[in-house]
């Protein structure tokens, strides 16, 4: 007992005086933590030259893009064919992906010797063999009549300029055949298969094994976004930010690179870490000065490395006592097999014993500890420093999602990592030291880069029928000019209907006369009361005017609100609401003695029979007081007046937003004779000729209308270009057939329309998995300012996601790009179509002056106007494009219907004065 105790003692002390001797001779093998965070830092930095235009051409990490544009979904489906060609065996798949309640994938798969003679040999060789072997694979399967969709896993550097074709660059892992760098491998591939003419195949995608790993994993875990291989060969993708993609077109979504990782260090970033045994391992490759970070890491160096340190270290008397046989001189004699199976921790010693003695060297019990150590240091080392790199990886991951913590997955295939005993347990190890702000998942890919190839197919299918589907959808909001001509065409006949006695009663765009017979003309002056309702918030403003060389304008205003019950209770309520709230704001001016002109803008339909006279055809935007419809609103608030007894007003003019929004800008412009409103909801007036107003008695002079155009097409005159998500906004609506066409263009019902195809899109897998949420489902959520943020060119896709976030709808990037792009074509076709009404305007006012050019201001005002970032830009194209013979101005309105109703109102008086005169 004493003695098996004593022997044990004395190995251990033994086998620690080996190791700490090892550890020393190998010291430059060992990377300390600082080492490793500084070289994730270098390779950080590479990264950023790969993907840069500038830098990419001299840099060593080539950061390849590969085309694929989206991981695995889960939607998934079809039948599809894998090719692998990667090392000496060729491997054809057949994939069949279908749902049954749950993904299935079935695989059938064969592998093909790959010959020596045709890896060295001719391209046309090589590609005749690939073309060969599928004939024969598809006669098996029976599917030669098939024309089944193929992913080609082709696992050396390529550049792409599109999912299915790779240039190759250069050959790696012992292939040399000739004609084949420089070329696309696609086209070579394809022209065998021609050359053949016994069947067809349709290459949709070329993927390097790496993406085909990531792809793999991605189909099991919708967090992977990350490929490893680390076996023959190392090398990592990831998914970048395509705005971070010099080498391609477009900022929008993400795109996986390839880094081609084993290539750094050609340019001398790892010169400092390279020992004797790693430059000696270069000059006896096929490619000395290349690959040099894959020559630190990968399986098909770890044996060869392992060997020349044990010939130096025997060479100096180190190890088996000195001895040398040739079978320990010969390259390619110990493998990394032979690591793998020293390592193992429980018969790694005698395995140590047995492929020594095998090499010749009769090893003693001190040499099999101490080659064992070897291995160890050799392979902890490759870990060490892929787990490095991958930290940058990680890192830029997060970086380019701006969390404070990354959660992802890593997918990874190789012989190093699946058969080495402690390589996966060390690498995720140093991962999680080395970036303690990131939770990874490591997940072994299953049936490698063969499914990974049908998945990237897959998917490149699923995206390129969803395509096809989206733009089919999307198309329909897409106007042409001449569609935009028609609706011009018959804007212009529903005004004349509108100002036609005849046909007013029966008119949709009812052309009401508001009895504003002038513009300012700058000698307005006087103090003016304004109200202003028109939602859910009522303003009362003080305006002093004043004329003269020095001309302005002063406005003091307060804001009460109008509680939900008065808006829906009586309309006797309502106006006394109106009245205690004019009370409570001549109190705080100290004005309730005098006797104010007062403009009364009020932002609902009505038929004025004077100036000072309204009567309230409907309420809109919520409002439900009863007893209003049908009645004259002055008369209604000259009676709350008289019933509060407490001061009196000289109520002037009754004036709708559109109008006030014209006078505005009239003051500061004399040439503006159109105001448009384009907000929650849209409306336009303009200077009509006395003589086309058949409603109004005179002929003399102009007056302005009150289009009401929010109703154009409520006679169905814009049913041919009204979508199926415009009728479901129209039929959920509060007045469900009205108001058709503020519908298409305001921001009250954009969003909707968004949301609505948004469900739809989602009903039929598109979007957000397929998984319709609470917030999805809630109306009105998508308010303009959302829409306006969405499409704001300055916003990264990041940020587009966020706003998503902050609506209760988790998105994906893919998901932020198809919102983005629906966001767009629903607010393209609202300034088109707002367009298209403003040139029937314009050439109206052309035609009735019999100019055969016009040169007009246009007073704006609306938040979708205002806050969208396009909407202008499309909508003043359009009327230049339809109505090229009038020279439009826009001038935003400042307070259209504050300012404006005082303006309006002082314009009465002067008028008022020049008759009484």
């Amino acid at each position: 007992m004493i003695a098996a105790q004593l022997l044990a003692y004395y190995f251990t002390e033994l086998k620690d005086d080996q190791l700490k001797k090892i550890d020393k001779y190998l010291y430059a093998m060992r990377l300390s933590d600082e080492t490793l965070l500084d070289i994730t830092g270098r390779f950080r930095r590479e990264m950023e030259n790969g993907l840069s235009r500038d830098f990419n051409p001299t840099c060593s990490v080539k950061m390849l893009p590969t085309f694929v544009r989206s991981i695995p979904d889960g939607t998934e489906r079809g039948d599809f064919i894998a090719l692998d060609l990667g090392g000496s065996f060729f491997r054809i798949l057949r994939v069949k992906v279908s749902h049954d309640k749950k993904q299935m994938v079935q695989m059938e798969s064969q592998v093909y010797d790959t010959p020596e003679d045709i890896i060295h040999g001719t391209g046309i060789r090589l590609f005749d063999h690939v073309a060969e072997c599928l004939g024969d694979f598809m006669e098996k399967q029976e599917i030669k009549d098939k024309k089944l969709p193929v992913g080609f896993t082709f696992s050396f550097p390529c550049r792409q300029t599109k999912l299915d074709e790779a240039v190759l660059i250069t050959w790696t892992k012992k292939f040399k055949a000739s004609g084949v760098e420089g070329a696309d491998v696609v086209k070579l591939l394809n022209k065998a298969i021609k050359k053949r003419g016994d069947y067809d195949a349709d290459i949709i995608a070329v993927v390097n094994d790496t993406v085909g790993t990531m792809m793999t994993c991605g189909f099991d875990d919708q967090r992977c976004e990350v490929g490893l291989i680390i076996g023959t060969g190392t090398n990592a993708c990831y998914m970048e930010e395509l705005r971070h993609i010099d080498l391609v077109e477009g900022d929008e979504g993400r795109m996986c690179i390839n880094t081609e990782w084993g290539a750094f260090g050609d340019d001398g970033e790892l010169e400092d870490i390279r020992t004797e045994f790693d430059k000696e391992i270069d000059r006896g490759s096929l490619n000395p000065g290349k690959q040099l970070f894959e020559k630190l890491t990968s399986g098909m160096y770890m044996g060869e490395l392992v060997r020349l340190i044990l010939v130096k270290m025997a060479k100096e008397g180190l190890l088996f006592e000195g001895r040398i046989t040739p079978e320990l001189l010969t390259k390619g004699k110990l493998t990394t097999k032979d690591v793998s199976a020293m390592e193992k921790s429980k018969d790694g010693l005698s395995k140590a014993k047995d492929i020594l003695t095998r090499l010749g060297v009769e090893p003693s019990q001190e040499d099999c500890v101490a080659v064992q150590h070897v291995c160890t240091i050799v392979s902890f080392r490759s870990a060490n420093l892929v787990a490095a790199c991958l930290g940058a990886i990680l890192t830029r991951l997060r970086d380019n999602k701006g969390v404070p913590r990354l959660r992802t997955t890593v997918g990874v295939d190789g012989s190093l990592y699946k058969m080495h005993p402690q390589y996966c347990r060390r690498l995720q190890k140093t991962v999680r030291r080395l970036n303690p702000d990131c939770d990874v998942r490591f997940l072994l890919s299953e049936s490698g880069s063969g499914k990974g190839a049908a998945m990237v197919t897959a998917v490149a299918h699923r995206l390129a029928e969803q395509r096809r589907q989206i733009d089919a959808t999307l198309a329909q909001f897409e106007l042409s000019n001449e569609q935009l001509m028609e609706v011009k065409k018959r804007m212009r006949i529903e005004i004349d209907a509108g100002l036609r006695k005849k046909t007013h009663e029966n008119a949709t765009v009812k052309m009401l006369p508001t009895f504003v017979r002038s513009t300012p003309d700058g000698t307005e002056n006087g103090d003016f009361l304004a109200l202003d309702l028109g939602g859910t918030n009522f303003r009362v403003l003080l305006v002093a005017i004043r004329s003269g060389k020095r001309r302005s304008v002063e406005m003091h205003n307060k804001i009460y609100a109008i509680p939900i019950e008065v808006m829906q209770g009586t309309g006797e309520e309502l106006f006394d609401h109106i009245v205690h709230c004019i009370s409570d704001f001549l109190d705080y001016m100290g004005m309730k003695g005098a006797r104010l002109p007062l403009g009364f803008t009020f932002s609902f339909p009505c038929k004025q029979t004077s100036l000072d006279a309204g009567i309230l055809l409907k309420w809109t935007k919520g409002f439900k007081a009863t007893d209003c419809e049908g009645e004259d609103v002055v008369g209604l608030l000259r009676e709350a007046i008289k019933r509060r007894e407490e001061f009196e007003l000289d109520i002037v003019a009754v004036v709708n937003d559109t109008v006030g929004t014209m006078m505005t800008c009239a003051y500061e412009d004399s040439n503006c004779e159109i105001g448009l409103i384009v907000g929650t909801g849209s409306n336009a007036c303009y200077m009509e000729e006395m003589r086309n107003i058949e409603m109004v008695d005179g002929d003399e002079g102009r007056m302005c209308v009150n289009m009401e155009w929010g109703a154009f097409g409520d006679n169905g005159c814009l049913d041919d270009i009204r979508t199926t998500s415009d009728k479901a906004v129209d039929e959920l609506s509060l007045n469900s057939g009205k108001q058709r066409y503020e519908k298409m263009i305001s921001g009250m019902y954009l969003g909707e329309i968004v949301r609505n195809i948004l469900i739809d899109f989602t009903k039929r897998g598109f979007l957000f998995r397929g998984q319709i949420s609470e917030a999805l489902k809630t109306r009105s959520i998508f308010e303009t300012k959302f829409l306006s943020q969405i499409e704001s060119d300055r916003l990264a896709l990041l940020q587009v996601r966020a706003i998503l976030q902050q609506l209760g709808l988790n998105s994906t990037c893919d998901d932020s790009i198809i919102v983005k792009e629906v966001c767009g074509a629903v607010s393209r076709r609202a300034a088109k179509l707002c367009g298209a009404g403003m040139a029937a305007v314009v050439d109206k006012i052309r035609e009735n002056r019999g100019m055969e050019h016009l040169d007009v201001t246009v007073g704006v005002d609306g938040t979708l106007y205002k806050l969208h970032p396009h909407f202008s830009k499309i909508m003043k194209h359009t009327v230049k494009e339809l109505a090229p013979k009038c020279d439009v101005t826009f001038l935003l309105s400042e307070d259209g219907s504050g300012k404006g109703a005082a303006l309006i109102t002082a314009v009465g008086c002067r008028l008022r004065q020049m008759e009484q005169k």
